[in-house]
């Protein structure tokens, strides 16, 4: 039974394939398919296999775990672990715990904005960063702090959260041969 509302078709519409290889995450739904408790897990192993959460994918996941599409999108909405758009290349995570936020970690979010033009949350146009931010990175003796990739630089000043975005800019560049002269 639907309602055949507008949420309804909302819901269609946004859980549609949209072009995901569902084929990639075949594996993983027969290898859960009957093992209830295991949404948060492949969850985490359809992350790993697309880089995010695509809406296809979830819905697939719904559908071969028996379960409602709200429940899997709640849960993949729920949990900050989960991202429902791609992200760049490279991920940054500017911590918001205490101890960053009183040494400044506003002004490194000021200073990362700028340099890459975006805002939290976003991606630059370039797809190599996707800024964002976390409630606790764990390094509170490196306040302010920010991860990328895994590895933690800090304490960070504006100044110093700049250049570390132009050295990873500038490997880019030298792996790419992009900014090469002739």
């Amino acid at each position: 039974m639907t309602c055949g509302c507008s949420h309804q078709k909302r819901w269609e519409t946004a859980f549609n394939n949209n072009g995901v290889d569902l084929t990639l995450i075949k594996s993983v739904l027969d290898r859960y398919r009957n093992q209830p408790g295991s949404l948060i897990t492949v969850l985490q192993e359809t992350q790993a296999i697309y880089g995010y959460l695509p809406m296809g994918a979830l819905a697939a996941i719904a559908r071969e775990l028996k379960l409602k599409p709200s429940k899997v999108y709640g849960a993949a909405t729920f949990y900050t672990q989960f991202r429902l758009k791609p992200v760049g290349k490279h991920l940054i995570l500017l911590c918001q715990g205490t101890a960053c936020h009183v040494n400044g970690a506003d002004r490194i979010a000021t200073a990362l904005c700028e340099e890459l033009q975006v805002e939290i949350g976003e991606t630059t146009a370039d797809g190599v960063f996707t800024l964002d931010t976390a409630a606790c990175l764990g390094c509170c003796s490196l306040a302010p702090v920010m991860m990328i990739d895994g590895q933690a630089y800090g304490p960070l000043t504006p100044d110093k959260a700049r250049a570390v975005i132009k050295k990873i800019y500038s490997a880019e560049s030298a792996v790419t041969g992009e900014g090469e002269t002739a």
